[in-house]
């Protein structure tokens, strides 16, 4: 007999309320962290199915990351200052930018600490790239880096965390001390790593400035960690393409990479689409004036085959405006091929250069989506063309003929003086020191891993709305409840999330729980009276490493970290802050001596 509309509406509530309650259960660290009540989650199989659990990670967890960039995205788009740049001047939108960073790098940072006490007894998440260090286009050296997850960061239960910390601290400052070092004896004490690559928030300078669609917060976790030895962060070429592309090509003995004169790769791509048409392949590149030395001429070797290659404003696919301002990341799930309303074949590709994070993020998910992934190591500075950039990162700075090199690569485009020879000399150094393969000429992301066969997850959380992938960004339900939306990503499929949170608290309230304790006191709240929790040593220490890495130099034979405000530049941290912040550390430490033991001030 079938079932009446009564019976129907009544099973749909009863299904609601049993889903409520297993994601409420396996993600309640975070939800608990930061006040909310989770009101409802639907997911949708966009690709594959049963992806939970399928992931390495197990289903629990699996949700937790889920509900912890939900909840990154929810914060950063409430209390990020979003928009506040919007005709501002350049320090000012400097600072916007870097409370931005501040928020996003903050809520995940949190949430991955609570969750991290549901890890297996015998894992760690350890940050293996992230994005922040580095000026990006429109900003200056002096303006210094913003607050960021990055290298060294590990999340894990506190012994293994102890253990893991002083190896990762001795890597980053012991010559000596190499990564097969730290992997073997990481091997021996039976700890597992799951490496991630983080940006918190991917397309600062458009939430900054108010723009409509584009940033998101992306984490991308791995099942070891990737081969990287300390802090870096640079750029690095890539081009992507359909994967059927590049097999076919190599089918007839043709190698394509990034390396590969863009003449050959559309004549790989028409042997692959037989009755596409030039102007129906769409090149996405990063544009602006900033980019022109680094690759105009590979704007210029596209145009010249008569392709399409992508401005700000052009409609998408789903029906919406590109913009190539920034975002390497997102454009990568647009890459491809379909036909339009006339049976035309088109195909979307990806080209230039990305931040190292961005990059590898790129490469990770391209290996996800079935995407092609070459790259090649570029420097941070923008200086030279793209043909000479591979060439000038593939020289050996121990060389005797490394200034010969490396003159005949900058004279051209400037006059070249021993600090700028040494400048480039560190430059490489660097990124050899960091673990990238400088000897290739192009490398995949396998070559960043040690057992070069990987399983990851990605998980996007959607601020604003998403050109690339059509998804919604964070919608208001009412006064205090908001709908996000998530992406998950495995190598077996693509599952979206839409994820309604209430607010526990008043608006007011609320916004203290994603402020570090640090912003807050400096904002006024008084931190004198305040009840101290020994949590606070954990959340003040969490936060320096988050909002100024750069200033903090790490003891090699104890637990201490030392404060050297004298790093802190006043663009990257205004001087009335440090020096509030400077009065707060030294009150704690004053006040509260064996809490705050691993504290140490520079004056």
């Amino acid at each position: 007999m079938p079932e009446n509309n009564d019976s129907l509406i009544n099973n749909e509530e009863h299904r609601k309320k049993n889903r409520i309650a297993q994601w409420v259960f396996d993600t309640l660290p975070v939800l608990n962290r930061f006040h909310l009540w989770l009101k409802d989650v639907k997911a949708e199989s966009i690709r594959g199915e049963h992806i939970e659990e399928d992931s390495f990670l197990g289903i629990s967890l699996c949700r937790s990351l889920v509900m912890s960039a939900a909840v990154t995205a929810l914060g950063t788009r409430l209390f990020g200052r979003f928009g506040e740049g919007a005709g501002q001047d350049k320090m000012t939108i400097n600072q916007v930018k870097k409370d931005a960073d501040a928020i996003s790098a903050y809520a995940m940072s949190e949430g991955l600490w609570h969750l991290s006490r549901t890890l297996p007894e015998n894992h760690a998440i350890l940050i293996s790239i992230g994005e922040g260090l580095l000026p990006k286009a429109g900003e200056t050296p002096d303006m210094g880096a913003n607050p960021l997850l990055g290298y060294g960061r590990i999340y894990a239960r506190p012994q293994v965390a102890r253990f893991l910390e002083v190896r990762v601290n001795r890597l980053i400052n012991d010559p000596q001390y190499s990564w097969n070092n730290f992997y073997q004896e990481v091997q021996e004490e039976g700890i597992t790593i799951w490496g991630s690559a983080v940006d918190t928030l991917e397309n600062t300078n458009r939430f900054a400035m108010g723009a409509d669609t584009g940033p998101i917060t992306v984490f991308h976790i791995f099942d070891q960690p990737l081969m990287l030895t300390i802090p870096y962060e640079g750029y690095i070429g890539s081009l992507l393409l359909p994967h059927e592309v590049v097999d076919q090509a190599e089918d007839q003995s043709i190698l394509i990479n990034v390396n590969t004169p863009r003449e050959k790769v559309v004549e790989a791509i028409k042997h692959t689409y037989k009755d596409i048409k030039n102007d129906h392949i769409h090149v996405w590149t990063l544009r602006g004036k900033t980019r022109e030395k680094r690759i105009g001429s590979l704007w210029q070797e596209w145009e010249k085959l008569g392709v399409h290659v992508v401005n700000d404003g052009d409609l998408l696919s789903t029906g919406k405006q590109a913009f190539t301002s920034s975002g390497t990341y997102a454009p990568t799930f647009s890459v491809g091929d379909w036909k339009d309303d006339q049976g035309n074949t088109h195909v979307f590709i990806v080209d230039g250069y990305a931040a190292s994070a961005e990059a590898v993020q790129g490469a990770t998910l391209s290996a996800m989506l079935d995407v092609d992934c070459s790259l090649i190591m570029f420097s941070p500075r923008f200086k030279l063309s793209h043909e000479k950039e591979k060439l000038l990162m593939r020289l050996d700075p121990a060389a005797p003929d490394f200034e010969e090199k490396l003159t005949a690569l900058l004279a051209e485009r400037m006059d070249v003086t021993p600090d700028m020879i040494e400048e480039f000399r560190v430059l490489i150094k660097e990124a050899a020191l960091a673990g990238f393969p400088l000897g290739k000429k192009a490398f995949h992301v396998n070559d960043l891993f040690p057992k070069k066969f990987w399983d990851g997850t990605a998980l996007i959380g959607y601020m604003l709305d998403d050109p690339y992938t059509g998804e919604s960004g964070v919608q208001q339900l009412s006064d205090n409840t908001f709908r996000v939306s998530v992406r998950l990503v495995t190598p077996k499929g693509i599952n979206r999330y839409d994820i309604d949170l209430e607010m526990r608290d008043e608006a007011r309230e609320f916004k203290k729980i994603f402020n570090p304790l640090l912003d807050r006191f400096v904002a006024g709240e008084d931190y004198h009276e305040r009840p101290v929790k020994k949590s606070d040593s954990g959340r003040i220490r969490n936060e320096l490493q988050t909002l100024i890495s750069q200033a903090l130099e790490y003891s090699d034979t104890d637990d201490k970290i030392k404060v050297k405000f004298s790093l802190l530049d006043d663009l990257t941290m205004p001087a009335k802050k440090k020096e509030d912040i400077r009065e707060i550390l030294h009150w704690f430490r004053q006040h509260h001596p064996i809490w705050f033991r691993w504290l140490e001030i520079e004056d």
